[in-house]
């Protein structure tokens, strides 16, 4: 019987009747002990007793679990998003076990999302479906992850979708007392910050540093405090908004606003307003989209704004830049004429 690693599981091999068994145990400890356990049950004539199938288990009763184990495993956000699309995947997957559901079932539930969705939204779906299959394959409630093979979809286009100043300021003159008048200094914040909206909702006065003109943020996406400079406007606006407890936004029992309301107030002020096509998300690109527009802004700047780990994320905005390209192309320009090309010097290619 051996035992190996693979990433950061553990496993034990044995072959038993002619037949090649794996298991995933919990560490190399926990894999002594297991083939102790199996030599004793292979001796004893009792291997093949309790080495029985995994109880089926309906999809809607295994989504409850998981969720209670992404409640406590997850963020707050995270898992209120797990929750809506659990919703999705029960109108499919409901009534059939775990058990029943096969690779073919995944790929046909893939192909009819896709009919109403972008090809980035099904794939984040799938992503918690694949995800799910393999806690249950952890958990020994699975022998296989019938999602594994199932690919996400390729050639994702990333949306930028923002708003001019014009625009911004429409808006805000028609959040109104929407949201009991806390969705323009919400908005306010978003666009002159860049802040995610759970980053803004989640906001305590204790990481608003009005002395030094910083927020500081430090439950992150990625998991890594950022301090992000106020300008003027996001302190007056916050200053003019009532201390009603630790939040800097909450709801009228004082706890963080939930995601509903925000979506409603913030497509009524959009209705009202003539903005089509826009998301609360956007106003982060509108943040970023607006500064990139002005000169002298570099993309490494609007990068450690955004919290990006790298400038892949931040080159979405690069277009925008009335200098990144020419800068680029004028690096040409400096190599050539440090080293003019000679006329009289021919290159000869080998066949």
């Amino acid at each position: 019987m051996a035992i190996y690693q693979r990433g950061k599981n553990w496993y034990i091999d044995f072959t038993f009747h002619h037949k090649r068994i794996r298991e995933m145990v919990g560490s190399r400890k926990d894999a002594k002990k297991i083939i102790a356990k199996r030599k004793t049950e292979i001796v004893e004539n009792k291997f093949l007793d309790i080495r029985k199938d995994p109880e089926p288990v309906k999809f809607y009763d295994f989504a409850k679990e998981y969720l209670q184990w992404a409640k406590s495993n997850k963020k707050p956000s995270t898992y209120t998003r797990d929750i809506y699309i659990m919703r999705m995947f029960d109108k499919e997957f409901k009534e059939k076990t775990i058990q029943e559901i096969t690779t073919w079932q995944i790929e046909k539930w893939k192909s009819k999302r896709k009919e109403g969705l972008q090809a980035g939204s099904v794939n984040r779906e799938l992503a918690l479906l694949k995800h799910m299959f393999s806690m249950a394959l952890k958990w020994r409630r699975l022998k296989e992850n019938p999602a594994k093979d199932v690919k996400q979809f390729k050639g994702e286009t990333r949306r930028v979708r923002f708003l001019m100043p014009d625009e911004i300021q429409r808006l805000l003159s028609n959040c109104g007392d929407l949201l009991e008048g806390l969705l323009k200094p919400i908005v306010t914040v978003a666009v002159h910050t860049g802040m995610r909206k759970g980053e803004i909702l989640s906001l305590q006065w204790a990481q608003v540093n009005f002395e030094q003109g910083i927020i500081s943020l430090f439950d992150t996406k990625n998991h890594e405090r950022r301090d992000i400079p106020m300008n003027e406007t996001v302190k007056a606006t916050l200053r003019a908004v009532e201390r009603k407890g630790d939040l800097v936004f909450p709801n009228r029992s004082g706890r963080q606003i939930d995601g509903v309301p925000l979506y409603f107030a913030f497509h009524e002020a959009l209705a009202k307003s003539g903005i089509t096509d826009f998301r609360f998300h956007d106003l982060r690109h509108t943040f970023a989209s607006n500064l990139v527009m002005q000169e002298g802004v570099e993309l490494n700047d609007v990068r450690e704004l955004l919290g990006h780990k790298n400038m892949a994320m931040t080159l979405r905005y690069a277009h925008l830049s009335p200098r990144h390209k020419t800068r680029i192309i004028n690096i040409l320009d400096r190599v050539m004429s440090q080293n003019p090309p000679q006329a009289d010097k021919v290159v000869q290619l080998r066949p």
